[in-house]
Protein backbone atom coordinates (compact mmCIF):
# COMPACT_ATOMS: atom_id res chain seq x y z
CA UNK A 1 0.00 0.00 0.00
CA UNK A 2 1.57 3.14 -0.76
CA UNK A 3 2.76 5.40 1.91
CA UNK A 4 0.06 8.16 1.29
CA UNK A 5 -2.89 5.92 1.03
CA UNK A 6 -1.48 4.27 4.49
CA UNK A 7 -1.23 8.20 5.68
CA UNK A 8 -4.78 8.63 4.83
CA UNK A 9 -6.14 5.77 6.22
CA UNK A 10 -4.40 6.35 9.23
CA UNK A 11 -6.06 9.75 9.55
CA UNK A 12 -9.68 8.35 8.87
CA UNK A 13 -9.13 5.82 11.29
CA UNK A 14 -8.22 8.39 13.91
CA UNK A 15 -11.29 10.48 12.71
CA UNK A 16 -13.33 7.03 13.34
CA UNK A 17 -11.98 6.78 16.90
CA UNK A 18 -12.59 10.51 18.08
CA UNK A 19 -16.66 10.12 16.56
CA UNK A 20 -17.29 6.35 18.03
CA UNK A 21 -16.36 8.53 21.27
CA UNK A 22 -18.29 11.46 19.93
CA UNK A 23 -21.23 9.52 19.03
CA UNK A 24 -21.31 7.57 22.79
CA UNK A 25 -21.77 11.32 24.11
CA UNK A 26 -24.23 12.19 21.59
CA UNK A 27 -26.67 9.27 22.16
CA UNK A 28 -25.98 10.07 26.43
CA UNK A 29 -27.11 13.28 25.49
CA UNK A 30 -30.44 12.49 23.08
CA UNK A 31 -34.24 12.43 23.89
CA UNK A 32 -35.53 9.18 23.51
CA UNK A 33 -37.09 7.94 20.55
CA UNK A 34 -36.04 9.26 16.75
CA UNK A 35 -33.18 11.08 17.78
CA UNK A 36 -31.17 8.65 20.53
CA UNK A 37 -32.09 5.83 17.64
CA UNK A 38 -30.28 7.38 15.09
CA UNK A 39 -26.93 8.56 17.47
CA UNK A 40 -27.23 4.22 17.93
CA UNK A 41 -27.32 3.79 13.94
CA UNK A 42 -24.61 6.13 13.72
CA UNK A 43 -22.52 4.96 16.48
CA UNK A 44 -22.61 0.97 15.17
CA UNK A 45 -21.74 2.55 11.55
CA UNK A 46 -18.57 4.45 12.64
CA UNK A 47 -17.44 1.42 14.88
CA UNK A 48 -17.77 -0.77 12.03
CA UNK A 49 -16.06 1.63 10.22
CA UNK A 50 -12.67 1.81 12.50
CA UNK A 51 -12.59 -1.97 12.89
CA UNK A 52 -12.33 -2.27 8.90
CA UNK A 53 -10.06 0.36 9.04
CA UNK A 54 -7.99 -1.72 11.71
CA UNK A 55 -7.78 -4.47 9.93
CA UNK A 56 -7.22 -3.05 6.37
CA UNK A 57 -4.34 -1.76 7.89
CA UNK A 58 -2.55 -4.41 9.87
CA UNK A 59 -3.26 -6.50 6.75
CA UNK A 60 -1.21 -4.13 5.10
CA UNK A 61 1.54 -4.09 7.62
CA UNK A 62 0.75 -0.91 9.03
CA UNK A 63 0.03 -0.14 12.55
CA UNK A 64 -3.29 0.45 13.15
CA UNK A 65 -3.54 4.21 15.09
CA UNK A 66 -4.41 4.02 18.42
CA UNK A 67 -7.72 5.50 20.00
CA UNK A 68 -6.66 8.67 22.15
CA UNK A 69 -6.62 8.23 26.06
CA UNK A 70 -9.24 11.28 26.12
CA UNK A 71 -10.89 13.46 23.42
CA UNK A 72 -12.19 17.11 24.25
CA UNK A 73 -15.13 18.26 22.63
CA UNK A 74 -15.21 21.62 20.40
CA UNK A 75 -18.21 22.84 23.06
CA UNK A 76 -20.80 21.67 26.27
CA UNK A 77 -23.09 19.32 25.13
CA UNK A 78 -26.15 19.47 27.79
CA UNK A 79 -28.66 18.88 26.15
CA UNK A 80 -30.87 17.19 22.93
CA UNK A 81 -29.88 20.33 20.27
CA UNK A 82 -26.39 20.11 21.80
CA UNK A 83 -26.04 16.61 20.65
CA UNK A 84 -27.46 17.11 17.25
CA UNK A 85 -24.80 19.66 17.11
CA UNK A 86 -22.50 17.74 18.00
CA UNK A 87 -23.13 14.87 15.65
CA UNK A 88 -23.54 17.12 12.83
CA UNK A 89 -19.99 18.58 13.90
CA UNK A 90 -18.54 15.55 13.52
CA UNK A 91 -20.02 13.99 10.31
CA UNK A 92 -18.73 17.27 8.63
CA UNK A 93 -15.43 17.21 9.79
CA UNK A 94 -15.58 13.02 8.94
CA UNK A 95 -16.11 14.28 5.11
CA UNK A 96 -12.99 16.65 4.78
CA UNK A 97 -11.06 12.90 6.18
CA UNK A 98 -12.73 11.21 3.76
CA UNK A 99 -12.24 13.65 1.13
CA UNK A 100 -8.28 13.06 1.75
CA UNK A 101 -8.55 9.60 1.74
CA UNK A 102 -10.55 9.36 -1.57
CA UNK A 103 -7.84 11.43 -2.93
CA UNK A 104 -4.71 9.54 -1.84
CA UNK A 105 -6.24 5.90 -2.62
CA UNK A 106 -6.65 3.87 -5.45
CA UNK A 107 -8.88 0.92 -6.80
CA UNK A 108 -11.10 -1.17 -3.77
CA UNK A 109 -9.75 1.36 -1.14
CA UNK A 110 -11.11 4.89 -3.13
CA UNK A 111 -14.21 2.68 -3.54
CA UNK A 112 -14.96 2.18 0.12
CA UNK A 113 -13.70 5.69 0.94
CA UNK A 114 -15.55 7.35 -1.18
CA UNK A 115 -18.78 5.32 -0.45
CA UNK A 116 -17.32 6.42 3.63
CA UNK A 117 -17.45 10.12 2.06
CA UNK A 118 -20.90 9.72 0.82
CA UNK A 119 -22.09 7.96 3.99
CA UNK A 120 -20.81 11.18 6.19
CA UNK A 121 -22.43 13.10 4.05
CA UNK A 122 -25.69 12.14 4.29
CA UNK A 123 -25.23 11.57 7.79
CA UNK A 124 -24.15 15.23 7.97
CA UNK A 125 -27.35 16.21 5.85
CA UNK A 126 -29.66 14.59 8.29
CA UNK A 127 -28.13 16.13 11.50
CA UNK A 128 -28.91 19.24 9.95
CA UNK A 129 -25.03 20.52 8.45
CA UNK A 130 -24.84 23.06 6.40
CA UNK A 131 -22.83 21.53 3.12
CA UNK A 132 -21.65 22.49 -0.35
CA UNK A 133 -22.56 20.39 -3.02
CA UNK A 134 -18.95 18.63 -2.69
CA UNK A 135 -18.97 17.66 1.31
CA UNK A 136 -15.51 18.00 2.66
CA UNK A 137 -13.39 19.92 -0.09
CA UNK A 138 -11.31 23.39 1.27
CA UNK A 139 -13.44 26.16 1.20
CA UNK A 140 -17.02 24.33 1.27
CA UNK A 141 -19.97 25.82 3.54
CA UNK A 142 -19.89 22.96 6.09
CA UNK A 143 -15.92 22.64 6.09
CA UNK A 144 -15.20 26.30 6.43
CA UNK A 145 -18.18 25.98 9.64
CA UNK A 146 -16.73 23.50 11.29
CA UNK A 147 -12.77 25.42 10.95
CA UNK A 148 -14.45 27.53 13.04
CA UNK A 149 -14.98 25.83 16.11
CA UNK A 150 -12.32 23.85 18.03
CA UNK A 151 -12.12 20.21 16.21
CA UNK A 152 -14.66 17.92 16.99
CA UNK A 153 -13.91 15.20 19.70
CA UNK A 154 -10.41 14.46 19.08
CA UNK A 155 -9.17 18.00 19.50
CA UNK A 156 -5.83 17.16 20.85
CA UNK A 157 -5.83 13.75 19.50
CA UNK A 158 -6.14 14.01 15.47
CA UNK A 159 -7.02 16.85 13.11
CA UNK A 160 -10.45 15.47 12.85
CA UNK A 161 -13.58 13.44 14.13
Amino acid sequence: MPTGAVAALQAALAAEHAAVYGYGVVGARSAPGPQRDDARAAYAAHQAGRDALQRELDEAGATPTAAAAGYRLPFAVTDAAAAGRLAAHIETQLTAVWADAVAATGGAQRQTAATALRETALRAAHWGADLSALPGLPGSAGQDAADGASAAPGASASPSA
